[in-house]
């Protein structure tokens, strides 16, 4: 073999290994097909899922969290200004069936206008290649991240700013965010005070952090709920159901299912439900 022979082998050699290392072509779907999208990594890539949420009407005790959500989200939708949202508090209130409930409602009034992408906590530092692959697309965006939180020492939040205000582009124009969270500020109340103690100058100590949530231009607050809401939420799925249980009954069983749970919320009053529409052999479907 000559040098020459040599040399082309070399190359188509280099040319190989360069294509088995570089990244795979990230798969852009036609947002034609579904409304509802789950982002991957490894390879980046949106897959088309169908949404699991319950219907706006049966959310209840958040009439005013409602309201709110289902404003900004139609006002961005229709091409108007609108903010991120940070929906935080206690849990199994319905933060995350009102992202969901409100998309979908949307949605049935505005056919293939609004599109929503799940994203997970963990893949938060892949954001900034999500945005490149929707941004100039003929769709409006709906990014959604469920219980979202940092701590100590976890830099994926920087990621994150660039969707939420920073950046040089900017966030684009066609989409928006929106998390849930436990926590209002995002970040374990303790470590917030630790490095308050501890820091040179306090008040700037935990300021890039706390900053983070200040960046979301709405912030909704969701409360435990009373046992006349719980028991309220229930009676709704009952109906929406058409489970047939006779209503002392259903009292009673839902006080002792809460007292048995050590708490209230609209998570329990569903896995109450659950629990009911399986002993009585129906099936669970809500209209």
């Amino acid at each position: 073999m000559n040098s020459e022979d040599r040399q082309a082998t070399a190359l188509e050699r280099i040319a190989d290994a360069l294509e088995r290392i570089s990244p795979v072509p990230q798969s852009i779907p036609s947002f034609a097909s579904a409304d509802g999208y789950v982002w991957r990594t490894e390879p980046n890539r949106l897959d088309a899922t169908d949404i699991s949420r319950v219907p706006l009407h049966l959310l209840m005790g958040v009439d005013r969290a409602k309201a709110t959500i289902m404003d900004n989200t139609r006002r961005f939708a229709e091409g108007l200004p609108a903010n991120n949202a940070l929906l935080w508090g206690a849990r199994g209130m319905g933060k995350s069936s009102l992202v969901k409930a409100a998309h979908g409602a949307i949605a049935a009034e505005m056919p293939g206008q609004l599109a929503l992408i799940e994203i997970q906590r963990d893949d938060i530092p892949t954001i900034g290649q999500l945005l490149q692959m929707v941004r100039g697309a003929d769709h409006r965006f709906l990014l959604f991240c469920d219980d979202l939180s940092f701590d100590k020492d976890d830099s994926h939040y920087k990621s994150l700013k660039a969707v939420l205000d920073g950046g040089v582009e900017g966030r684009p124009e066609n989409v928006i965010f929106y998390a849930t969270s436990n926590r209002r500020h995002l970040m374990p109340r303790d470590m917030i005070e630790n490095e308050r103690s501890s820091g040179i100058n306090p008040s700037e100590a935990t300021e890039e952090k706390v900053s983070l949530s200040d960046r979301f231009g709405l912030w909704i607050g969701f409360h435990p709920c009373s046992q006349d809401d719980f028991l309220a939420i229930i009676d709704g799925y009952v109906k929406a159901a058409g489970l047939k249980v006779d209503p002392d009954t259903l009292r009673a069983e839902a006080i002792e299912w809460r007292q048995t749970r050590g708490s209230v919320s609209g998570r329990v009053a569903w896995q109450f439900v659950n629990d009911l529409a399986g002993r009585l052999g129906q099936k669970l479907v809500l209209t």
